[in-house]
């Protein structure tokens, strides 16, 4: 990664302006359920306070449109953050405004401040220079570390770095690094996993990943839009008629490329979209009237994990059924023990972010594969090749030459 990263400035004494991604999950007593994203940002924010920085943290939560409520505030998140850290977090009752400008002034070094969510201002997703600036006014160096939000070209993300030094935090470097080399240099045999609900969501993806693969295995409902496009009856399955075409185009493009593109060779049925459903397993050509395909088989594991036998880079995004049920998360179960064990045997996995990550989270095996991915739709937008904002306003290391005299800005 060319990006200058917090170790190539100095930020002792400094008031650090620190984007992360907090988005974490509240139950209705407003209870963080999943704090991975808060531990996730733990190493930078501990590298600056191991260099005497003083940190002004910010985040977005949910999505309150773009006014004050309550059920959105990032209050808990600064009390869990307090607990992880082992000290006090301040926290700011605002994102801007005068109260805020003090507190911060106010900030020594290895103190941590959160500000409250960031999408309480409109502002904030209209990326306006106003806003910008008055957060940019807070600190003296700016560190994105919240990689879940850099496809955004928000005020936060995208317009901070241009009034303040911007640079990449640890988990930012980490995410680019590895994504960055599975794409660009990946050992190989480099193995692909695609799942998800929709082909309209992956079609970019898909693109690029056949092209840079050695073999690209496809599950989940956007497997349906592949078995229609095929010939074959799906019963009340999830599928987009209007993407058959570009399923049919992907195969052939596969084909035509001499790499494998391996769907489903069974699955598991239910008559209702429910847990509760009777699961049944079947093949992709006998599918009955009134019944939905919801997970995949034992028999598509087996053919997933021959594909797998030798692979030295894997890439898993999106899940192989419909997860959040117990009873059609066999699959995507199944496949994560698989990709624990090419992680033992030495191959690089890599888990895409969002559901296939949380399903890695669920499974308890987050620190057995090689690297969870904090970015849902960063990750998509990273593997199709597209430029992330964030990322793009971010100093290149060679930028600083002659400027850190080896210590930083």
């Amino acid at each position: 990664m060319d990006k200058a990263t917090v170790r190539d400035i100095d930020v002792r004494g400094k008031h650090v302006l620190m984007r992360v991604d907090f988005n974490v999950p509240l139950d209705e007593g407003g209870t963080i359920t999943d704090d991975m994203r808060i531990r996730a940002a733990l190493p930078t924010i501990r590298y600056l306070l191991d260099h005497d920085a003083a940190i002004i943290l910010m985040s977005h939560l949910g999505r309150p449109k773009d006014k004050a409520n309550p059920n959105y505030s990032l209050a808990p998140v600064a009390k869990r953050l307090s607990e992880l850290l082992g000290q006090p977090v301040k926290f700011a009752p605002e994102s801007v405004g005068p109260v805020v400008t003090s507190q911060a002034q106010a900030l020594q070094p290895g103190e941590v401040m959160l500000l409250e969510n960031l999408r309480f201002h409109p502002e904030e997703e209209a990326n306006d220079p106003a806003f910008a600036k008055e957060l940019a006014g807070l600190g003296e160096i700016y560190i994105n570390d919240a990689f879940g939000a850099a496809h955004r070209a928000h005020a936060s993300t995208e317009g901070v770095a241009h009034d303040l030094p911007a640079v990449a935090g640890l988990l930012m470097e980490k995410e680019l690094n590895f994504l960055g080399s599975a794409l660009e240099n990946p050992r190989r045999p480099f193995v692909a996993i695609s799942g998800g609900a929709k082909v309209s969501d992956k079609i970019a993806v898909l693109d690029r990943l056949i092209d840079i693969a050695d073999a690209v295995l496809v599950g989940g409902g956007m497997a349906n839009t592949f078995f229609k496009a095929n010939g074959l009856f799906v019963g009340d399955s999830l599928v987009e008629d209007d993407k058959l075409d570009e399923a049919r185009r992907l195969q052939a493009k596969a084909q035509a490329a001499g790499k494998r593109f391996i769907l489903p060779v069974d699955v598991a049925v239910g008559e209702k979209f429910s847990n509760d459903a009777e699961r049944t397993l079947t093949t992709p050509d006998a599918i009955h009237e009134g019944w939905r395909i919801l997970d995949v088989g034992p028999q598509t594991i087996l053919a997933f994990g021959e594909a797998l036998a030798d692979a030295e880079t894997i890439i898993f995004n999106g899940t192989l059924g419909v997860a959040e049920f117990p009873k059609f998360a066999q699959g995507t179960n199944a496949l994560i023990a698989l990709l624990v064990e090419r992680t033992e045997a030495g191959a690089t996995t890599i888990i895409g972010g969002g559901d296939s990550a949380a399903a890695v989270e669920a499974a308890g095996v987050a620190t057995k594969v090689t690297h969870v991915s904090t970015g849902g739709g960063a990750s998509l937008e990273f593997l199709e090749g597209r430029e992330l904002p964030g990322v793009a306003a971010l100093l290149d290391r060679s930028a600083l030459t002659g400027q850190t005299g080896g210590g930083g800005l």
